[in-house]
């Protein structure tokens, strides 16, 4: 049984990967070859994006209530499947509309992850701060790797192969997984939701009456909205960030991914640290400091260039993804394992749908401003979730 669960819990941090980097490859061939190819400047290509990340925040909600009604665990089947396939089918566009679709076939599929691949990484725990963290660092790490990868088969072998050998491996890897799947419910330890008994299914549920309850669940919406938009706006551009700051440091497409890889990899670390407080200490005394240093680190930010503007982009992507955790634990706390996915679902919803709007964001800041222009808008992001923090209630303030 053990085995069996520790086994579900690396395909489940794969998949987490595997759709944060599906989802970002278009942002780096875009910065750094298809504008070239379909004679496009950077601020007309990248909308066409949007369709994409629009349908991995809408289908999320759908996906979540068909995993509480149906099975989590058939749910991450069509999710390998279908994402893989989808990647495969984009890399056959021959025009930024065809693009789009297919950029769509791959949020509707990557909608299915999070309210699905969550609650199934939380099923039957206690403290889930840390499962989350590590959970969140797969999918920080597939944001990484999507600058790298994609940079190096763009210098390679053009920016079609970039969809082409992920999608490949996504649809192997789903095989694994429905061969796990299989075996786990002829021996009896099917992981899914339907099969867990009501004490294995809690993962530490807070009781809190109906209007604090609903005071803490407008306060991890808002914070979500707002976070995603700082998500989307900083992993989207990085890429473009240092192709304009870098100067010589970055010389080639190649480059430029490493260079983001190596942020991406780096700040993944900060969710497993705030992971870790969250589960030995406030949640909301390690939410307000992640809030504060966002605001620090992004005007920290304005003016950088060179070897400065590495580490400061290493600094606020720290507290960017330390925040990722923090929201799912919160909703993991006040939520039971029957509708837990439907919660999610929602949550991810109201991030992914703000997330679409961040493409057409830094789109119209580039057209009119600067990277600069970005950060102060960041900044003033990080200032909302701020005041949004302090509003939780004392219940939160406590240890878990």
């Amino acid at each position: 049984m053990k085995r069996h669960q520790r086994t579900h819990f690396v395909f489940l941090n794969l998949g987490h990967f595997i759709d944060h980097l599906l989802m970002l490859v278009f942002a780096t061939a875009a910065a750094l070859t298809l504008a070239r190819e379909w004679g496009m400047s950077y601020a007309e290509l990248i909308p066409y994006a949007t369709p994409g990340f629009v349908a991995f925040g809408l289908f999320s909600l759908p996906a979540g209530w068909l995993a509480d009604k149906w099975s989590r665990e058939g749910m991450m089947l069509v999710f390998f499947f279908g994402i893989g396939m989808s990647a495969i089918a984009t890399a056959l566009a021959q025009s930024p509309l065809q693009m789009a679709f297919g950029l769509f076939a791959i949020g509707v599929f990557g909608a299915i992850y999070h309210p699905v691949g969550i609650p199934l990484v939380i099923q039957g725990y206690m403290k889930t701060g840390l499962r989350i963290a590590v959970n969140g660092v797969f999918g920080n790490l597939g944001v990484a790797v999507a600058a790298l990868l994609t940079g190096y088969l763009v210098d390679q072998s053009g920016w079609r192969s970039a969809f082409i050998w992920p999608g490949l491996v996504t649809i192997v890897i789903g095989a694994g997984y429905a061969i796990l799947v299989g075996r786990g419910r002829s021996e009896g330890a099917s992981t899914d939701a339907g099969g867990a008994s009501p004490e294995n299914a809690t993962a530490g549920e807070m009781q809190l009456g109906r209007h604090l309850l609903i005071r803490v669940f407008a306060i991890v919406f808002f914070s979500t909205a707002i976070g995603s938009l700082v998500f989307q706006s900083t992993t989207f551009t990085l890429p473009k960030i240092f192709e304009e700051r870098l100067g010589d440091l970055a010389v080639s497409a190649t480059l430029i991914g490493w260079y983001a890889f190596v942020v991406f990899a780096i700040a993944s670390m900060g969710q497993l640290v705030v992971g870790y407080l969250v589960d030995r200490f406030s949640i909301k005394t390690v939410f307000v400091a992640v809030a504060i240093f966002q605001v620090i680190f992004f005007l920290a930010m304005i003016g950088r260039v060179g070897n400065v503007a590495l580490l400061v982009a290493i600094a606020f992507m720290l507290v960017v993804f330390g925040q990722i955790p923090i929201n799912d634990v919160l909703v993991g706390r006040i939520t039971k394992s029957e509708w837990r996915s439907r919660a999610y679902g929602l949550r991810y919803v109201i991030g992914f749908t703000v997330m679409a709007s961040a493409v057409p964001m830094v789109a119209w800041i580039y057209a009119r401003w600067s990277s600069d222009a970005l950060f102060i808008v960041l900044a003033a992001a990080g200032a909302g979730i701020l005041i949004a923090v302090v509003m939780l209630p004392r219940q939160l303030a406590a240890k878990a």
